[in-house]
Order: C-alpha cells, then sequence, then structure tokens
C-alpha cells in the first residue's frame, strides 16, 4: 500500500488522503488468496508438512526480517506473506497435537476476521455497541452452564489473565481496603491450589505481592486430582504458620494429565473456612456442553468464580478467555475501576451501566466475543457438544490402540483428552530393573519430538513430571481429526523411535 505521491518535494498534498484505499483493498484481496491457499488449504491437508523446519538464523535470513528507510512493492510483500505462511507452524493440521488448542471453525476465523477489520476497543458502548450487547450474551450463557443464573463477568487476554482477576477479587471481597493502602494494610496471606495446577498461580501470586512461597501446594492422587483431605490439613498448617488463607484454586482439566479436581468436597471446605473458591476451568470449561461428561465438573455452580478458555476446546482462535464470576454486587469493577473521567463519563446520553470497560485492569480491550458468537450461533450448543463428545471418542480409539501395541506405556487411563504415555523402543523393553533405564528413557522422548519436526510429519509435546521422567502428551480436540490420523501417530512415533 503506497503513499499518494507528492507534488511537491517530500510535502504531501494534505487536500487528499495519505493512503489509497482503492490500491489497499486489493492487496487485501490478493493477501486473502494467499491466506486461503497456504493457512486453510495447505495448512489442513494430511499430505502437506506440520511444520518447515529451519533453525533460528537459516530462518532469519529467509525471512529477511531486518526494516528499512522505504517500502517495498505489493508482489514483494505477497511473497513476504508466503513466507511466513511456510514456515509457521500449521497449528490447524490434522496431526497438530502439541498445544491445548488445534483446529480451525470457519465461522469463528471469519469472526476473527471481523473483529480485526472493525477494530474498536471493548471497554464503552459508544465505540462498540454491538460488542457490549454480545458480550453480555454469551458471558451469560456461559454462566448458565456453569449453573448460575446471574452473575457477572469479562472476557480476559488469556487464562492467566482470568486466574489472576480471580485472585485479586478474591482478596478483595476479604480485605478491600488494599485497594486504597496496598500490601501495608494485609496480613501474610495464602492461596491453595494442587501440585499439577497451572503455573499462572505462582506468576498471579508473585504479581500481586502475595508470594509464591504463600501459595500452598496441596497433594494430588495418581490421576493428577487434588486431595480434599490434604487440602484441609494444609489450610491448618497454613493458619499454624500464621498465614491467612483466602483463596482455593481448584482446576477443572490440569494442562499435562488433563485432571479435574474434586469440586463438592472442596467446595464443602471453602464453605466451613469461608474461603473464596475458583476454577480453573480453562481447558476443561467445554464439557460442560456435554450431557455425558459434565460430571467431571459436578458441584461448580458452588465456586465463586471460574475460568473457561473457548479458544480451546472450542476453537474459537487465539485468545478467548472468560473470568466468570456468581457475585452481583459488582465486585469486578469495584476492584478494578478508575473512574477515568475521558471514558467512563456519568451524565452521557445512554445508560452508563453499559460502560464495562472499568471492570478490567486494561484501558483498550480486543474484542474476544464476536468469533465465539458467530460460531455458536453457526452450529448451535448441540454442534458444540458433538464436538466434545467426539473428541472423548477419539481418545478412547487412541488409548485402545495403544494398549495393543507393544512399547506403549500409558501414565494412566485418562479422564479427559490428554493422553500421556511412554515410547519404549525395543532396546529398552523388558530392563525396567536396570539401574539406567529411567536415564535412558528420558533421551527417548526428546529425540522423537525432534526427528518428527525436523521432517514435519507431526507435532506433540513431551515432559517430565514429578518422578517421572520425560513422556509424551497428545491432546486429542481438532474436528479435523480421523481415526487414521491417530492411527498414522501412533506408527510414526514406531518409526522414528525403534532404533534408540
Amino acid at each position: 500500500i503506497r503513499h499518494r505521491p507528492s507534488p511537491l518535494y517530500g510535502q504531501q498534498d494534505m487536500n487528499e488522503p495519505l493512503l489509497d484505499n482503492s490500491e489497499g483493498q486489493l492487496f487485501l484481496t490478493e493477501a486473502f488468496k494467499v491466506i486461503i491457499e497456504e493457512v486453510l488449504c495447505k495448512g489442513t491437508d494430511v499430505k502437506e508438512k506440520v511444520c518447515e523446519w529451519r533453525e533460528p538464523e537459516e530462518l532469519a535470513a529467509l525471512l529477511d526480517l531486518e526494516l528499512r528507510e522505504n517500502g517495498e512493492p505489493q508482489h514483494q510483500l505477497l511473497q513476504r506473506i508466503r513466507d511466513v505462511a511456510k514456515y509457521s507452524v500449521k497449528t490447524n493440521h490434522p496431526r497438530f497435537f502439541n498445544q491445548l488448542f488445534a483446529g480451525v471453525d470457519y465461522h469463528a476465523l471469519t469472526g476473527r476476521f471481523l473483529t480485526e477489520a472493525l477494530n474498536t476497543s471493548q471497554y464503552t458502548y459508544e465505540v462498540a455497541p454491538v460488542f457490549v450487547l454480545m458480550e453480555d450474551e454469551v458471558l451469560s450463557k456461559l454462566r448458565s452452564l456453569v449453573g448460575w443464573a446471574e452473575g457477572d463477568g469479562i472476557f480476559c487476554p488469556g487464562g492467566t489473565m482470568s486466574n489472576m482477576y480471580a485472585m485479586n477479587v478474591a482478596r478483595y471481597r476479604a480485605f478491600p481496603e488494599v485497594k486504597l493502602k496496598g500490601m501495608w494494610s494485609l496480613p501474610r496471606l495464602a492461596v491453595f491450589t494442587s501440585q499439577q495446577s497451572h503455573y499462572s498461580v505462582m506468576k498471579a501470586a508473585a504479581f500481586q505481592g502475595i508470594g509464591t512461597e504463600n501459595v500452598f501446594k496441596v497433594k494430588v492422587d495418581d490421576r493428577g486430582c487434588m486431595i480434599p483431605e490434604d487440602l484441609g490439613e494444609t489450610i491448618e498448617l497454613a493458619k499454624s504458620q500464621g498465614a491467612v488463607p483466602f483463596f482455593v484454586h481448584a482446576t477443572s482439566g490440569t494442562t499435562v494429565q488433563g485432571a479435574f479436581d474434586p469440586l463438592e468436597p472442596i467446595a464443602d471446605i471453602c464453605d466451613r473456612q469461608g474461603l473464596w473458591m475458583h476454577v480453573d476451568a480453562a481447558w476443561g470449561g467445554s464439557v460442560l456442553f456435554s450431557k455425558e461428561h459434565k460430571h467431571l465438573m459436578r458441584g461448580v455452580e458452588r465456586a465463586d468464580s471460574v475460568t473457561w478458555n473457548p479458544h480451546k476446546m472450542m476453537l474459537t482462535g487465539l485468545q478467548c478467555s472468560a473470568i466468570l464470576l456468581k457475585d452481583t454486587t459488582h465486585l469486578l469493577k469495584h476492584c478494578h475501576s478508575a473512574d477515568a473521567k475521558y471514558l467512563f463519563q456519568q451524565d452521557k446520553f445512554y445508560d452508563t451501566s453499559l460502560d464495562t470497560g472499568d471492570k478490567s485492569i486494561q484501558c483498550g480491550r480486543k474484542v474476544d466475543c464476536l468469533k465465539l458468537w458467530l460460531m455458536w450461533k453457526a452450529v448451535g450448543s448441540k454442534g458444540l457438544e458433538e464436538r466434545v463428545d467426539r473428541a472423548f471418542t477419539h481418545t478412547r480409539y487412541l488409548v485402545e490402540e495403544m494398549q495393543r501395541r507393544e512399547g506403549f506405556e500409558l501414565i494412566g487411563k485418562p479422564l479427559f483428552v490428554n493422553v500421556c504415555f511412554w515410547f519404549i523402543p525395543p532396546s529398552l523393553r523388558g530392563k525396567e530393573n536396570s539401574p539406567d533405564y529411567n536415564d535412558r528413557l528420558s533421551k527417548v522422548a526428546p529425540v522423537i519430538k525432534e526427528r518428527m519436526m525436523k521432517q514435519g510429519t507431526m507435532m506433540l509435546g513431551y515432559q517430565p513430571q514429578g518422578g517421572r521422567v520425560n513422556f509424551f502428551r497428545m491432546i486429542v480436540i481438532s474436528p479435523q481429526l480421523s481415526h487414521q490420523d491417530m492411527t498414522f501417530c501412533l506408527n510414526e512415533i514406531e518409526r522414528l523411535g525403534n532404533d534408540l
């Protein structure tokens, strides 16, 4: 998109716009053709690579990242777009099992494109009238799935921020003076969460000045679920050390094992102790769409707040995260408001309660509701339920296939769609009692991961956990998936790892 040429030496004609709309729209049209072909056609084709691996130095040279004094012509910019697409990881690919997001929903993607084109900020009704009303409707529907007839909430930039909001509001409810007087006014506070909860709990405690040493980790069982009896004991331990408990962070769908903490007994403890109960359902919240699987979150309606990331299992695309609250006393706004007079004037000509931006710690806030709303309109709650149920069906198939094959050892029976396992190469089978067995096994997953990425055939993650050496974690959610893709994955792991 070129600036209009200047009729005088370096000076612009101030009666003409600086940018040429017609040329810009032509460029956008051509760019969309590239995006559709390279990202959406090739990027979802099993015959194409999941990634085109290059070492950082080589990739930087291929992309020619340097920013220069003068602009480039349209044909060169279109090639830049092709290069970006070519060397990026194809997260829409059926054989991308690496993260807690995968696949593409075209209605949600349309909502994302429309969001970017409209380019507004979701803080006041005057600049985002459609989206203020839309966000309210979507949040209300999500709350109803949790089991609340009323409440509050807001979309946040990711599950970490949603979890931080929950902790901050919980502290404000317990100690409202913190907003004015800061940490000087507070006793030593204590947060409780499981050993397998998301690291955002530690980040939130550090960011909010509570301190990571005041996050008490509660034991989990073999499946990764919090043990309620240990929660009760840990709360008493914190009290004996002079700390004041205020916040319990339960998890529905842990990042690695996909574990669901038992919410009913946790809620009983929180009720007795007068503690804020938060449920991080960023990953697992979408089971609430499924009649068959929503039992995994039985008792969630007793929580004070819930984090839910539709950009994960619901496929809205990054990013789309909501913090939902049972509260009806406007705690969210009271906790975060700064009453900026240039935005939130109280003498506007419309109902100023529609100016929801002061609930957020942000000023400018991206519209994250449109992609979810448009997708939900397109497929309905029944369509979303079908996606959840299909993911569980695929997971069962994958587990059954693993159990039929030599060399695949499950960490445990999955509760969710996280399948965690070791691949035992032929050279290590039957040698579990060897003194160097774990050391050798720990090297298997990293080598297989390197080989699959450099060949571009698929992607899945690995990690150690507790006393377990490196094992694979395969996430089964993409609606593009077929049983053939999962069979391919197992065959490919064998191909890449049998010589180790």
